[in-house]
């Protein structure tokens, strides 16, 4: 599923226009971004929680020239499932 046959799901599901859906998508969007840009968390309960890791920098290999490069440290999102997700997923093997 994509942005906009999330957005086209949502507007059916909830009974409300695609445009509204748009603004509070993006809204959401900003919110979790903007938390995470702080080295936030953002736990909606039962679904997950988005949160900031940190991979430490690192010596690579180009895989065409084998030539030893190195990787900057770097900040990556992650998505950790809630308990409600995962029990949805997993609901016939429960």
């Amino acid at each position: 599923m994509n942005k906009t046959e999330l957005i086209d799901h949502i507007a059916q599901e909830a009974d409300i226009s695609k445009a509204t859906v748009q603004r509070a998508l993006e809204a959401v969007i900003d919110g979790v971004s903007t938390t995470l840009k702080k080295d936030g968390t953002v736990t909606l309960v039962g679904f997950g929680t988005f949160a900031v890791g940190k991979r430490t920098a690192r010596t690579g290999r180009n895989p065409r020239t084998d030539a030893e490069i190195k990787i900057e440290a770097a900040k990556v999102p992650k998505f950790r499932p809630g308990k409600a997700l995962k029990d949805a997923l997993n609901w016939l093997t429960g």
